[in-house]
């Protein structure tokens, strides 16, 4: 098992299958396969428990094993996280840790651990030897996990936040809230008439703002002013560099800052918690919105018959965050300025969003203190430049839970 893991990272494919074959087959004895299989599960454990070490979450290890590999890498990885949590006490284990196993449906299913591999084998329809080099290459996976700046204490720990209560008003305002976007972006994308889409996505990114501007005063107004939280956010090929750009000008605009991992997938989003929230629901929507009128766009080619297809929609999608990017700061702006001529809660706005901004800015200088400034790449298709700017004119800015990733992005 440890040779295979190493001819994986020599990246000796023949040696590798030969090293499968050898563990799949050994003497034929029920022995051997139940040994190979207890240790392999052992391994997979050991190497889970590693990566809440190194600031891995459950989600960030599923999304990169897919991203890396392929969907069985990710359901085994889901099991073997599921399996690995049994070990701690629930009220030991963060509240964000129980959240992403449940989205991610991971749970322990199979009948004991040593029936495990038999019934993840039917379960996917393949055999023993794709189980064993699926699990090794998810062994060596994770063992080169790099690390990352944690965003919630690994399960386990005393410090958890598991049992930390909420109050109850202020959930109930961020699921009203939240409720009322989800639905003026179901109508936005589902209308035909590119002007009720705008009103839409006007109206909704008024509310977002205004729904950060009341948790704004009513933290001044208490004292509770909180802290800075973060979450990953999915940023996938293909066109990833632009997506990246558009999750940044979606997150500046709402008091937010992205932190992008370009060999890793996703972004660090860095913020308070109803901006966070607001940020990953609007930048799902307009992702989804840009996608949609991308592929409307269709296919191009030059005088010649060569395809311009990608340079179109690399251009395409830098315009569409660039445009974005405007429209979103006008809209937070204005919400602002509204809320600060609007008596005696407006009074002590500004100094109070300043100080927020601030505490977001320590935060990303205390996480990334080697941040590198990224530049935007070149565009070199004005057919697409300008077809993008079109189509973030008509986008809906707004959020959908329905529809569902160091640089950091300028």
């Amino acid at each position: 098992m440890a040779e295979a893991v190493t001819a994986l990272a020599r990246g000796d494919g023949a040696a590798f299958r030969e090293l499968v074959a050898e563990l799949e087959q050994g003497p034929g004895t029920p022995l051997w396969t139940h040994t190979t299989d207890r240790h392999l599960a052992d391994r997979l454990r050991q190497c889970v428990t590693r990566a809440w070490s190194r600031g891995w979450q459950p989600a960030d290890v599923v999304r990169f094993a897919s991203r890396r590999y392929t969907a069985l890498h990710a359901g085994l990885a889901a099991d073997a996280i599921a399996g690995e949590l049994r070990a701690y006490s629930a009220t030991t284990v963060d509240a964000v840790w129980h959240e992403q196993l449940a989205s991610l449906d991971a749970t322990v299913w199979w009948t004991d651990d040593d029936a495990h591999p038999a019934e993840w084998c039917d379960r996917e329809g393949v055999g023993r030897a794709r189980y064993i080099a699926t699990a090794i290459e998810l062994v060596h996976l994770l063992e080169t996990l790099p690390r990352l700046p944690p965003l919630a204490p690994p399960p386990g720990s005393a410090s958890s936040s598991a049992g930390a209560p909420t109050p109850e008003t202020t959930r109930d305002v961020d699921q009203r809230m939240l409720g009322k976007v989800r639905a003026l972006l179901a109508k936005a994308e589902s209308t035909e008439f590119p002007e009720e889409a705008e009103a839409l996505s006007a109206r909704a990114q008024e509310l977002i703002a205004r729904h950060s501007i009341d948790h704004v005063l009513l933290a001044a107004e208490t004292g509770d002013m909180g802290g800075p939280a973060g979450r990953r956010v999915a940023v996938d090929n293909p066109y990833e560099a632009p997506k990246a750009v558009l999750l940044t000008v979606v997150a500046d605009a709402n008091r937010c800052r992205a932190v992008w991992h370009r060999e890793l997938g996703f972004s660090t989003v860095l913020g308070f918690p109803a901006d966070l929230a607001a940020v990953e629901m609007l930048f799902t929507s307009l992702l989804v919105q840009a996608t949609s009128a991308m592929v409307h766009a269709g296919p191009r080619r030059d005088a010649r018959g060569r395809s311009r297809t990608r340079s179109f929609r690399h251009a395409f999608l830098n315009a569409y965050a660039s445009r974005i990017g405007e429209r979103l700061r006008e809209a937070a702006g204005e919400a602002a300025d509204r809320a600060a001529a609007a008596g005696a809660g407006g009074k002590d706005l500004l100094p109070v969003l300043a100080a927020r901004d601030r505490a977001v800015e320590q935060a990303v200088d205390t996480m990334f203190p080697n941040l590198a400034q990224g530049r935007a790449g070149s565009v070199s298709n004005y057919e697409g430049w300008v077809a993008g700017r079109a189509a973030a004119d008509l986008a809906s800015l707004n959020g959908r839970s329905e529809v569902t990733g160091a640089s950091r992005r300028p």
